[in-house]
């Protein structure tokens, strides 16, 4: 029961990444391949997020690790679905803490139908967020096949939005 409360903890702080002074998204890997005829796009919209604490597995890794499950509801330039994994630790200095997170979103992006993988990787120094959410390079599928980008998360009165700049070949 200890873990459990402390991944719930966990998932509080990791939360707060994105309220405190609004999280940012990354940029591009230098020296990442040009594309020709590519289409870049900004998508923005609301979404709800349900996260869940997971019992450590016995045995496996550290119990001050919380894993949580992710399930999202994605509206509207993205209409869509996502299940995911967190992994997080939050430190004994309040306001420190960290996650990694991924999660396959499916759906429709701007008309376009298909899957991609969302990486996470936040931090929490002492109150200071630092977040970037990209776009797993070649996991699009379908239409969204050649998708890359980075989300930015808001959390605004207690209702989750993001902004979605991307690129995608021309179809």
């Amino acid at each position: 029961m200890k873990n459990r409360a402390r991944a719930a903890a966990v998932a509080a702080v990791l939360l707060s990444f994105a309220t405190a002074a609004g999280a940012q998204g990354g940029s591009p890997a230098p020296g990442a391949p040009h594309r020709e005829n590519v289409v870049t796009n900004h998508a923005s919209g609301t979404f709800e997020v349900k996260v869940t604490p997971q019992a450590p597995e016995e045995g496996v890794g550290d119990p001050t690790v919380g894993r949580l499950s992710l399930d999202k509801q994605f509206h509207g330039d993205l209409e869509g679905t996502s299940r995911g994994q967190m992994l997080g630790v939050r430190t004994d200095v309040e306001g420190s803490a960290g996650y990694v997170a991924m999660e396959r979103v499916t759906g429709t992006l701007e008309g376009r139908t298909g899957t991609f993988a969302l990486q996470h990787s936040g931090t929490m120094n002492r109150g200071a967020p630092t977040l970037v959410i990209t776009v797993v390079p070649d996991s699009g599928t379908g239409q969204l096949a050649g998708l890359a980008g980075t989300m930015t998360i808001i959390i605004a009165d207690g209702k989750h939005a993001y902004e979605f700049e991307y690129t995608l070949p021309a179809q």
